[in-house]
């Protein structure tokens, strides 16, 4: 299983560091680039026919601003492509959520929510779990926990108010 997480700047690091660590807890293995789609395209280019050809099932690619590495690397693969706009300008992340949304019919990119990297590494494990039983029943396993988490945490709130 792999997956390709593509950043635009080297500051959008601590951004996706969480999602990195999500898919290596699943053994997945991750290409991390930093390859801004307007100042470095040919090398994203040349990344890019590399993920399209050794395996890679999912890319995810954070941005901020114009956000327009999402969209680019959309153009040059039929893999799955998960957004992430990232704030860090003055409007916040919405400018990037704005850009990565607004993709053309036919070059889709899913997206997920500011700064919301964590979500992109879910959603990557989900569609690599429709192939991969192991991934599908580790998920499962997590779910469970996540409901276990969230009934224990409901019964320390009743415990400490009632």
């Amino acid at each position: 299983m792999k997956v390709a997480v593509i950043m635009g700047s080297l500051s959008d690091l601590s951004k996706v560091e969480a999602a990195v660590e999500i898919l290596k807890k699943y053994n997945v293995e991750v290409a991390v680039r930093c390859l801004s789609a307007h100042r470095a395209h040919n090398e994203l280019s040349e990344f890019m026919e590399e993920v399209n050809s050794n395996g890679t099932e999912v890319v995810i690619a954070a941005a901020g601003m114009a956000a327009a590495l999402p969209g680019v690397v959309a153009s040059q693969t039929v893999l799955p492509v998960i957004g992430v706009p990232l704030s860090g300008s003055v409007l916040d992340g919405t400018d990037a959520l704005y850009s990565i949304v607004q993709m053309p019919s036919g070059i889709p990119v899913a997206t997920v929510a500011i700064n919301g990297s964590k979500n992109a590494a879910w959603l990557a494990l989900e569609i690599m779990a429709i192939k991969h039983d192991e991934l599908k029943e580790a998920l499962l396993k997590e779910r469970v926990k996540m409901r276990e988490d969230a009934v224990k945490a409901n019964e320390e709130v009743i415990a400490k108010f009632n």
